[in-house]
């Protein structure tokens, strides 16, 4: 009497489609989340460079007699401050095309010269960010939501 003794090499095609529709469920769970965590990330980057702005406005106008806050971003570099108070990308962020981590800067000096505010604007609203940001000479950070709404002093607290 002979006993046959058959193996299997491979999958059977039921296990591939369930293996299949494991990895398509875990892709549909994890990709919005990294989308959503890198949206996040820019703009806890965007705060940051506006603190770091605002410092730097609070140092030029400390270190220049008579005090003055500087006529744009770029003031804040070499060759008009040595040494320079920001880095040359983030002074140079300032349109959607040169963003930097998602957002670019958009910098006014007021007419006396003794007042500003600068806001920051995702460069593509829902992708790159989903708040702008605002700041001024008091230091009080604020944003909105919506990308129609420029934010302003009156405008709820950062929360970062």
């Amino acid at each position: 009497m002979k006993i046959f003794i058959t193996r299997h090499r491979g999958f059977t095609l039921v296990e591939i489609m369930i293996i299949a529709a494991l990895i398509a469920l875990l892709a549909t769970i994890t990709i919005p989340q990294m989308a959503r965590s890198r949206v996040n990330a820019n703009e806890v980057a965007a705060v940051g460079n506006m603190r770091t702005l605002y410092k730097a406005c609070l140092g030029y106008y400390g270190a220049n007699i008579p005090h003055t806050y500087p006529n744009a971003l770029t003031d804040l570099t070499l060759p008009i401050s040595d040494p320079p108070f920001i880095s040359i990308p983030l002074a140079n962020a300032i349109t959607a095309n040169t963003a930097m981590q998602g957002y670019y800067y958009v910098y006014t000096l007021g007419a006396d010269n003794e007042s500003f505010t600068i806001v920051a604007w995702p460069s593509s609203f829902g992708r790159t960010g989903a708040k702008n940001f605002f700041i001024m000479e008091t230091g009080q950070l604020t944003y909105t939501a919506t990308n129609a709404e420029e934010p302003d002093a009156s405008s709820p607290p950062a929360p970062y």
